[in-house]
């Protein structure tokens, strides 16, 4: 699926080792009511999500709708046939990092309906971020899903590792032996288009020593 890029994101091969993947999965009920509640909100005039741009995808049944909040990027994928909300991705700002780091870098966190995963969904969501310049860190923990996501984006941006402590950036290298994978403060990075290693540490204040 392809996506244009919106003007507000404007301003902005190795064998895979797992990082904690411990997540629960959120009951499909509660999932369920979630998207239900979105949906009749951008559809109600007067609420603050009706009337959110919206951008076609290549399968004429999907749109997306997408808002910006306090520095946070809301993604809605409407399934247009089914008239309902496929599901969603959150590009969250990471309170482990500096302001420095936050003007470069968020966390996503998606939640689709079992029946819209594996349709590369998620995946088209985080191209259109990557190939916009914006920078993905993960964050404590990842589902299955988001773990093989990444490692199948890594094909096209540079993937590394880093470790995240006192609201700063330590590179540990495109690799990691998996006993180091253990503590909360290692993280998972890809590099948006435009970006090397040199200048996202530059940016970012991120060490490389």
């Amino acid at each position: 699926m392809n996506l244009a890029i919106p003007p507000f994101w404007a301003s902005w091969l190795y064998r895979p080792v797992e990082l904690r993947i411990d997540v629960s999965p959120i009951p499909p009920h509660q999932l369920e009511g979630e998207c239900a509640s979105i949906h009749d909100r951008i559809h109600t005039p007067g609420d603050r999500l009706h009337g959110l741009p919206e951008i076609p995808l290549s399968d004429p049944r999907f749109a997306i709708r997408y808002r910006s909040a306090d520095g946070e990027f809301y993604v809605y994928v409407e399934d247009q046939l089914e008239h309902r909300i496929a599901g969603f991705t959150v590009f969250n700002r990471l309170i482990e990092l500096d302001k420095r780091a936050d003007r470069y870098i968020r966390g996503p966190h998606s939640r689709f309906d079992p029946a819209y995963q594996r349709k590369g969904l998620a995946s088209c969501i985080y191209r259109w971020a990557l190939d916009a310049g914006l920078c993905l860190v993960t964050g404590a923990r990842q589902s299955p899903g988001a773990h093989a996501l990444w490692h199948k984006l890594a094909a096209s941006h540079r993937l590394g590792y880093v470790d995240i402590s006192n609201k700063k950036m330590h590179y540990l290298g495109e690799r990691m032996a998996p006993e180091r994978l253990d503590p909360l403060s290692t993280r998972m990075f890809l590099l948006g288009q435009g970006w090397s290693l040199g200048s996202f540490a530059a940016a970012t204040g991120m060490r490389c020593d």
